[in-house]
C-alpha cells in the first residue's frame, strides 16, 4: 500500500497509509453523528450516565468524533508496537508500522520459528490493547459525571480497546488468534503443517465472515475477510516456498556475475532501455569500470524518466543505490523471505569484499522450484503441480 512516514520509536518507522487518511474522516462523521445514541450505549454498559445533550450542540460531536477517532488509531498504534517490541525482543528485525484503513500493520521480517516466541509475539498486541482499554477506563472514571465530553472519548475508547483485543484473538489466520493457534499446532506439528491447519481455519472464518458482511450489508467485514482469506491464503504459499529451498543456499540458485549482463553509471537511459528490449530483462546491476558495485536499475525506475529526456539522463540519475543484498552463504529460503516480505523483485548476491557475485530474482527461484517440485514428483510418481506463488 502506499504509505508515508511520519517519525519512528524504539528504531522502527510509523507510516501512515493512504487508506487511512480517507477512512479517518469517515470515522469521525460516524461517531460524531451518533454522539447521542452511543453515549447513552456507553452509560448503560459502564454502569453509569453520560449527559447525550450536553454532547450535541455546535461543534462539539465533531470535536469528539475527530478525538475518539484520533484515540482509537492511537491505540491501534500501541496494539502494533506489542507485536514490534516483543520481536526486537527475540532478535526479529521490525521493518516498519503501517496505520491503513483496517487498523494497522507490524511488518515482521519473519516470524520465529520456535512456537513460545511465536505466541508471545502474537499475544502480546491484545495483552497491550486491554491494558489501554484498562488505562482509558480508569481516565473515564477520573472525571466526574459534570465533565460528559472527556467522560464519552475514554469511556469510547475504554470499550473499543477491549473489543479490539478480543477480536484479534478470532481464529482467522493470519490475525492474531490465528498466529497463536499456529503457534499451539506447532508444538506436535511442523511448522507447515500447523500453517496450513491454522490457514484453513482462518479461509473458514473469513467465508463466514464475508457472508455475514453480505447478508448484514457490512462492507467493513467485507474488507476483513478479504484481507484474512488473502493473507491465509499467502502465507501458506510463501511457507511451502521457504520449505521447498530448505538446505539449499543462494549460490545454489542465483545467476552469477560471469553470466549477467551489467550497465555502469554513465550508461544513458535510452541505451538501457535499448538493452531491456534485446535482452528482455527487467534489472541491472550498475557496476563502474574499474568492477565496484553502485547500485541497481530496474524498469521502474526507467518509468520514472520522460522518455523525451532518456537520452540526456544516465543510469546514475534513476538507480537505486540502497541495495538489499546477500551472500552465496545466504540459506536460500532466507532470500525467499526476503523477497516475498520486501516485495522486491530480485536480490544482489556480494562477496565478502563487497564485489557483485551475482543476482537472485522471483524468475531464479521459481525456475528452481518448479525443477525441485518435478524431480520430487517423478520419485513419488506423482504429476508436478503448480508453482505455489507469482506475483
Amino acid at each position: 500500500m502506499a504509505s508515508v512516514r511520519i517519525g519512528s520509536a524504539f528504531g522502527i518507522p510509523i507510516r501512515l497509509g493512504g487508506s487511512f487518511l480517507l477512512v479517518l474522516p469517515v470515522l469521525v462523521f460516524l461517531i460524531g453523528s451518533q454522539v447521542g445514541t452511543t453515549a447513552e450505549v456507553l452509560g448503560e454498559s459502564l454502569g453509569t450516565t453520560i449527559d447525550a445533550a450536553a454532547l450535541s450542540g455546535g461543534s462539539l460531536p465533531w470535536v469528539l468524533g475527530l478525538a475518539a477517532a484520533l484515540g482509537l488509531f492511537g491505540g491501534v498504534l500501541v496494539h502494533e508496537f506489542g507485536h514490534a517490541l516483543v520481536a526486537q525482543r527475540y532478535g526479529v528485525h521490525v521493518d516498519s508500522i503501517t496505520l491503513w484503513f483496517l487498523g494497522g500493520l507490524a511488518q515482521l521480517e519473519e516470524f520465529p520459528e520456535d512456537w513460545k516466541q511465536e505466541f508471545n509475539i502474537a499475544v502480546a498486541g491484545p495483552v497491550v490493547s486491554v491494558g489501554v482499554g484498562a488505562v482509558c477506563y480508569a481516565a473515564f472514571l477520573a472525571f466526574p459525571v459534570g465533565q460528559p465530553a472527556p467522560r464519552f472519548v475514554f469511556g469510547y475508547l475504554a470499550i473499543l480497546n477491549v473489543f479490539l483485543a478480543a477480536f484479534n484473538l478470532l481464529p482467522g489466520f493470519p490475525m492474531d488468534g490465528g498466529r497463536i493457534l499456529r503457534a499451539v499446532l506447532s508444538r506436535n506439528r511442523s511448522r507447515l503443517d500447523a500453517t496450513r491447519i491454522a490457514a484453513g481455519v482462518g479461509k473458514g472464518f473469513a467465508v463466514l465472515l464475508g457472508l455475514g458482511g453480505i447478508l448484514l450489508g457490512q462492507l467493513f467485514w467485507i474488507a476483513i475477510a478479504f484481507f484474512i482469506y488473502i493473507g491465509a491464503t499467502g502465507e501458506t504459499r510463501q511457507l511451502i516456498l521457504e520449505a521447498a529451498f530448505e538446505g539449499l543456499s543462494v549460490a545454489d540458485v542465483m545467476t552469477p556475475a560471469s553470466d549477467l549482463s551489467t550497465v555502469t553509471p554513465q550508461t544513458s537511459v535510452a541505451d538501457l532501455v535499448d538493452l531491456m528490449v534485446s535482452e528482455r530483462h527487467t534489472g541491472y546491476p550498475v557496476v563502474t569500470e574499474s568492477g565496484d558495485l553502485r547500485g541497481i536499475v530496474t524498469l521502474s525506475d526507467v518509468q520514472q524518466v520522460d522518455p523525451v529526456e532518456r537520452d540526456a539522463m544516465r543510469v546514475e540519475d534513476v538507480m537505486t543505490s540502497d541495495l538489499r543484498t546477500v551472500t552465496p552463504e545466504t540459506e536460500a529460503e532466507d532470500a525467499v523471505s526476503t523477497i516475498l516480505g520486501q516485495n522486491v523483485g530480485r536480490l544482489l548476491v556480494v562477496d565478502e569484499t563487497g564485489d557483485l557475485a551475482g543476482l537472485v530474482s522471483r524468475t531464479d527461484l521459481m525456475t528452481v522450484f518448479q525443477i525441485l517440485q518435478e524431480s520430487r514428483s517423478a520419485a513419488l510418481g506423482k504429476p508436478a503441480g503448480e508453482p505455489p506463488l507469482q506475483r
